[in-house]
């Protein structure tokens, strides 16, 4: 009889395991892009939360390089900032890897303004020139605390994910830092791009509400170009 219920246990116990390795793999993929519409058709379908594959058969070295990022981009715009961005669109290579990279570039007082990324964390090295940079807590976790930090060259500071960030060239000269995510397409929302500059235009009544702000103020924001350095 002992020998029979240690059977049971161990069946039991084996299969309480099977169940939670499955649920442990049975997770939902990170999403790739803002939304994913659900069509009956496949013929109708762009891709499915990503890129189609290459068959593997014809990948080359190409695939997986990319040559340019020692060029200085312009940062004569309003900004004073350039983002070039390494991701599957420009490196197939990296399709389905969790990864992508970026070069900003600051001209003298330069500003990568504040934004996020809803679908990865940052790491952000500067390589030249004197950085003010930080990022704001959610609402609910640490009441929106700011963190900040002067960053100098081979300086590294993190964004975590989503939560939104900026980067400031305090420093008389350009500067260069690149910057490396966890997903092949971190998304970026620049806020005040967002807010003031949506297609079609927020409903002023909620902007000034929600900024306790005179109407006229909301919509001068809202007349305004509002640009990405992206």
């Amino acid at each position: 009889m002992q020998i029979i219920m240690k059977a049971k246990y161990l069946i039991i116990t084996m299969a309480l395991l099977a169940l939670a390795c499955s649920l442990t793999s049975a997770y939902d993929p990170s999403p790739l892009q803002d939304f994913c519409v659900a069509v009956k058709d496949p013929a109708s379908a762009l891709f499915v939360n990503g890129k189609f594959c290459k068959d593997p058969k014809l990948a080359s070295a190409n695939d997986f390089f990319l040559s340019g990022l020692n060029i200085p981009r312009d940062t004569s715009n309003p900004l004073g900032s350039n983002v070039t961005a390494v991701n599957v669109d420009n490196l197939a290579g990296l399709n389905t890897l969790g990864v992508s990279l970026a070069r900003v570039d600051f001209a003298p007082y330069g500003l990568n303004p504040p934004h996020t990324h809803p679908r990865g964390t940052e790491l952000f090295i500067v390589l030249e020139g004197t950085l003010y940079a930080g990022f704001v807590t959610s609402d609910g976790d640490a009441g929106n605390r700011l963190f900040t930090k002067m960053l100098y060259p081979g300086d590294v500071f993190v964004f975590p994910f989503g939560l939104i960030h900026f980067q400031l060239n305090v420093g008389k000269t350009k500067a260069v830092a690149f910057a490396s995510f966890s997903s092949q397409n971190p998304g970026l929302i620049t806020i005040a791009n967002a807010v003031f500059g949506s297609d079609p235009k927020i409903n002023p009544d909620v902007l000034t509400k929600a900024f306790q702000v005179d109407k006229k103020l909301v919509e001068y924001l809202q007349k305004q170009i509002w640009l990405s350095n992206s």
